[in-house]
């Protein structure tokens, strides 16, 4: 059997702004001088975020319609994706003509033709290059996303690039005292990241097995709604005792297919989705206090940008050089779902 191993990671990133700097110059008015949400904005562990939206347009974004940040969507995402996956393709010394599928995972922005399109034509892709575009998934996109291309890969002996790319600055919600909006805009930000996984790779992560589970009762605990103006989060309070209940079983049923517990994983890439939801995953399996250092990292450097979040964690686990041992990626959604990987590197 042919096997998918993930051979470059990539990355695009809009400015960086500071977040004591945000919340001076514009979340303190947003939010009416709010001491609960300058507590929020404070207790984040976020230091730096990237926004593809100049802060000084924030106001007027606000009010935007759906429409007008659809449209800037349109404008934006092709040449950040475009950086992204060109900078994967370099790490995985792959041209784009060799490329066979091409899947691309947002919540944040959709049109027809979409993005896929847009960068079949920029890259360019070969005409029988397959797309795929994965929508409105949330936040674990990355990792249902890399099993597909992983199973695509090891079916058709072709590469195949993922690219997820969030623009969550798009959809700054009107002025609110609400809390689930002082939490969303205190975390989220902007970044593309993308992926390559070869078939028979030199070297690389090997795609080993991906899981998930889904809690249907907490369904209504994370939310991502399409409003007249631009999408709202909802996040509720509860989701990270949620997390912290399931990903213990998601994880272990994973490894024990294989052989493995938690104590042979090496490196642990999960998706920050704010220092809670990291507090609750090392407690739903009893992690030592370093073990999520990495994705605190990108937490406090990048916030949490959605989708691309969890590739950016891996990448930095890859930048330090091979892990000892197996990896598992882990990420989080509505649904609420949990979605875990098992990647291991060369033998």
């Amino acid at each position: 059997m042919v096997t998918a191993r993930i051979a470059g990671i990539g990355a695009a990133l809009p400015p960086l702004y500071g977040q004591e700097q945000l919340w001076e110059d514009v979340f303190r008015w947003h939010f009416s001088r709010s001491r609960l949400a300058e507590r929020i904005f404070t207790g984040s562990d976020v230091r730096t975020r990237h926004s593809a939206t100049d802060p000084a347009e924030f106001k007027a974004v606000a009010d935007w319609s759906t429409a007008e940040r659809m449209a800037r969507y349109g404008e934006v995402a092709p040449p950040l994706g475009l950086s992204a996956v060109r900078d994967a393709l370099g790490a995985a010394r792959t041209d784009p003509d060799e490329i066979g599928l091409l899947a691309v995972a947002t919540c944040t922005g959709y049109r027809t033709p979409g993005l896929d399109i847009e960068l079949a034509r920029l890259l360019p892709l070969p005409a029988d290059a397959r797309r795929l575009l994965i929508g409105h998934t949330g936040c674990h996109a990355a990792l249902p996303a890399l099993g597909t291309v992983a199973d695509y890969v090891a079916a058709h002996d072709r590469p195949a690039v993922l690219l997820c790319l969030e623009l969550t600055s798009l959809h700054l919600q009107p002025a609110s005292i609400d809390p689930e909006q002082m939490v969303s805009h205190a975390l989220f930000a902007d970044a593309a990241a993308a992926l390559v996984v070869l078939p028979e790779a030199a070297s690389g992560l090997r795609v080993v097995d991906v899981d998930s589970r889904t809690d249907t009762a907490r369904r209504n605990q994370m939310t991502w709604d399409i409003t007249d103006l631009g999408f709202r989060m909802g996040l509720s309070a509860e989701v990270p005792d949620a997390l912290a209940e399931q990903v213990g079983p998601l994880v272990k049923d994973l490894l024990a297919r294989h052989g493995l517990d938690p104590g042979d994983v090496a490196a642990w890439a999960v998706h920050p989705g704010g220092p809670r939801i990291l507090d609750a995953v090392e407690a739903g399996l009893e992690l030592g206090p370093d073990a999520l250092a990495t994705s605190r990292r990108v937490l406090a450097e990048h916030g949490n940008c959605s989708s691309a979040t969890v590739l950016l964690v891996l990448q930095e686990i890859l930048a330090a050089g091979p892990p000892a041992g197996p990896v598992v990626a882990l990420a989080f959604g509505p649904g609420l779902t949990l979605y875990a990987a098992l990647l291991e590197p060369d033998d």
